[in-house]
């Protein structure tokens, strides 16, 4: 069956698109956007009267698909996007060719000066995407991949297959000694974990280099917070070994992350995977609280430690001429950890999630005038 497609009215400034979907009464509405296109789905009244109507467009230039939103009114649907970077397009869709289903909107057209507007040189490979990736399996027998995307799917693996080896040691030992294998946790994967958390500060680095969006100073943070607790609070500290909070601990970061890199292999593999999703935007509401729980009783069991071996703390006199508490680091540490600490972390969580879960959920907008 051939998809239809509805007609689509698109305008622009020079920092954001706006596309108007002639679709009345809609119901069922989509829009799924990425970094260079959107894939959109609804049911109503369209061009070819009442149908399930889609399309696919992909953009002249990046946009910021994390703020663009669409809002249902009782005959059109409007898609809101900005341009990831303030500039005046040639045109809407990548290729020269554009669909005929989708039209200038001239009430709102503006270009700059109304004038011309430049076009910048391009890769024909990127705007023909498609035909490119056919021509190449046709030729080669498979498709080249890019060397980030290798690299990251690679990495994901790398990192899901590490955290998965520390699960199925601990729960083997768990079912083989019951609860005699907790004491034994750090002694048994202690090093494995070790290893992987310095691996992770790769994830440090990828937005640096292109790698992945966003700054690297989220990923540094979240790293550092949890190597703190385990080279400085657990690996130092041989009393620390035997703690149950360390087999509880280690359950809750590996959980996290048993879910977290098969979701991002699952994006970079084009694969939209609903219960991954789902888990990857809902297990930290359960699990965060009780990780930020553990780390705090781990801090809290070091300062007798630290009182007594006077580890990390430096007196006067010395060379420096300072003076360090290792012991108020820490009870500031646990005030920082479980109050702004714990909300900051879990307010991203939740909006990340309202995003992400709540994409197909069109704010309704009274209709006030006929088009």
């Amino acid at each position: 069956m051939t998809n239809l497609s509805p007609l689509v009215y698109w305008s622009q400034t020079k920092q954001t698109l706006l596309l108007k979907v002639d679709l009345k009464d809609a119901k069922g509405a989509i829009a799924d956007f990425s970094p260079v296109s959107v894939n959109f789905s609804a049911n109503g009244h369209g061009a070819r009267g009442v149908n399930a109507y889609k399309f696919e467009l992909h953009f002249y230039a990046l946009i910021d698909d994390e703020n663009a939103a669409f809002v249902v009114s009782d005959n059109k649907i409007e898609l809101q996007i900005r341009k990831l970077e303030p500039e005046w397009w040639p045109r809407l869709v990548a290729t020269p060719q554009k669909p005929h289903w989708l039209k200038i909107d001239f009430d709102r057209w503006r270009t700059e000066d109304d004038g011309e507007v430049e076009e910048k040189p391009r890769d024909v490979r990127q705007d023909y995407e498609k035909e490119y990736a056919d021509l190449q399996k046709h030729e080669l027998g498979y498709i080249k991949e890019k060397t980030k995307k290798v690299y990251m799917i690679f990495y994901n693996l790398a990192m899901f297959v590490g955290y998965l080896y520390i699960m199925v040691v601990m729960g083997v030992l768990y079912y083989r000694d019951g609860v005699d294998s907790i004491a034994k946790t750090y002694a048994n994967v202690g090093n494995a974990f070790k290893f992987i958390q310095l691996l992770q500060y790769l994830e440090v680095m990828h937005p640096m280099f292109g790698y992945t969006k966003g700054s690297p100073m989220v990923p540094f943070f979240q790293v550092s917070g949890r190597n703190f607790i385990l080279f400085l609070m657990i690996d130092i500290e041989p009393r620390m070994y035997a703690k149950p909070v360390v087999f509880y601990v280690f359950i809750i970061w590996s959980l996290v992350e048993l879910v977290r890199y098969p979701y991002y292999l699952a994006q970079l593999l084009g694969r939209e995977v609903g219960l991954l999703t789902w888990l990857r935007y809902t297990i930290w509401i359960p699990l965060y609280p009780m990780g930020i729980l553990c780390e705090g009783i781990i801090v809290l069991r070091n300062i007798p430690y630290i009182e007594e071996t006077k580890r990390f703390t430096v007196e006067m006199p010395n060379s420096w001429n300072i003076t360090f508490d290792m012991v108020l680091f820490l009870k500031i540490y646990i005030m920082l950890l479980i109050l702004p600490g714990s909300y900051l972390v879990m307010s991203h969580m939740a909006k990340l999630r309202s995003k992400k879960l709540g994409k197909g959920r069109a704010k309704r907008r009274q209709h006030l005038h006929a088009d």
